[in-house]
């Protein structure tokens, strides 16, 4: 700081001394013109009262400027921080000062657009959650009419397939729907989040129930393995149940014969920690695509083969995971499968994110 303040003032102090090693110059000709009139002795008084008072008023400028250095070096080392500005406030000089008010009302102008800019990121959220909860209503109703139609008749006649398309597409539209909703709330998942001891065999077998008219469809086989709990959110692990598990159909179908979907579920020796992976022997993933699935609207070249591939699924649940404490791991090979597993913390969702 010392040093800083200084170099600042390396023009006046040069300044100071070149006029005082003049003064000395033109005492030293007086002397030799006027030989035995002079005293040499007041020369070396003179510069050194002079480099005395020069230290003297460096040092009660320093002082008088010292918490002004402290607050903006303090500044600088916090200038990540939205406020980091507005610690300096012990300008001195009045440029000091026209900065300082400078600083305040460039921070008040940033903050009058930020509060812009979040009211109208909330009137767009409130839109898109207002506008998925009016959508899902008659996409139930879609599928339940579809339902009832599927029970009037009987198997043999030629419009059961077309009633099965239809229903299969509407539960598509609703899970299109539930990811909006779910991506519409996740920047404020910690004001929607009721953590407790969730029985993941449970969780998993829910989210298999849901998604058994498209197993039977593709001839896809799923079987749980083991028990455990972790604590974690029941709501929000079945957003990502639901993205794993629909992945995992999503591209297990596209492969002929009959295919099997294996959700193992492993609780650790000391019940500290407890996995649950999803492994399916769909398309897979290519090796140069591993690194990128997190990545978000990045499908793939298997992905962009899926027309229904939006390359958000792995994103928001990896999202969703990091918020939660959990870890999401994926392991995949070309042609004969993937394995997505999530792994549950024992501090978890108590560092949520």
């Amino acid at each position: 700081m010392i040093r800083s303040y200084l170099w600042d003032r390396k023009y006046i102090i040069a300044t100071y001394i070149a006029g005082s090693a003049m003064a000395c110059a033109m005492f030293f000709l007086d002397k030799l013109r006027y030989e035995g009139r002079a005293d040499a002795g007041l020369v070396y008084y003179y510069a050194e009262l002079a480099f005395f008072l020069l230290l003297v008023g460096l040092a009660v400028d320093f002082l008088r400027q010292r918490n002004y250095y402290k607050q903006l070096q303090d500044a600088i080392e916090h200038g990540t921080e939205l406020k980091a500005s507005m610690v300096i406030t012990s300008g001195v000089t009045r440029e000091q000062i026209a900065v300082q008010r400078l600083l305040a009302a460039q921070y008040g102008a940033y903050l009058t657009e930020l509060s812009q800019y979040r009211r109208q990121q909330e009137q767009h959220n409130h839109f898109v959650l207002q506008w998925v909860h009016h959508m899902k209503t008659p996409v139930s109703v879609i599928d339940l009419l579809v339902q009832e139609a599927l029970q009037e008749r009987d198997e043999e006649h030629g419009d059961t397939e077309r009633l099965q398309s239809i229903r299969e597409e509407a539960g598509r539209m609703t899970r299109g729907l539930d990811m909006m909703l779910h991506t519409a709330r996740l920047d404020k998942i910690e004001f929607d989040l009721h953590p407790r001891s969730v029985p993941l065999h449970e969780a998993a077998r829910s989210v298999i129930n849901a998604h058994k008219q498209l197993c039977i469809r593709h001839a896809i086989f799923p079987r749980i393995e083991g028990e455990a709990a972790a604590e974690t959110d029941e709501k929000w692990l079945t957003f990502i149940l639901n993205q794993l598990i629909g992945n995992a159909i999503k591209y297990s179908k596209r492969k002929p014969g009959s295919k099997k979907l294996v959700i193992r579920i492993e609780q650790e020796p000391d019940l500290s920690s407890a996995k649950l992976s999803v492994i399916d022997e769909g398309i897979g993933i290519e090796a140069h695509d591993l690194p990128r699935v997190f990545d978000p609207f990045f499908t793939g070249e298997n992905g962009r083969a899926v027309e229904e591939s939006t390359g958000m699924g792995l994103y928001l649940a990896k999202q969703v995971c990091g918020r939660l404490g959990h870890e999401l791991q994926i392991e995949s090979e070309a042609g004969s499968g993937t394995t997505a597993t999530v792994i549950f913390r024992p501090e978890g969702i108590h560092l949520l994110r």
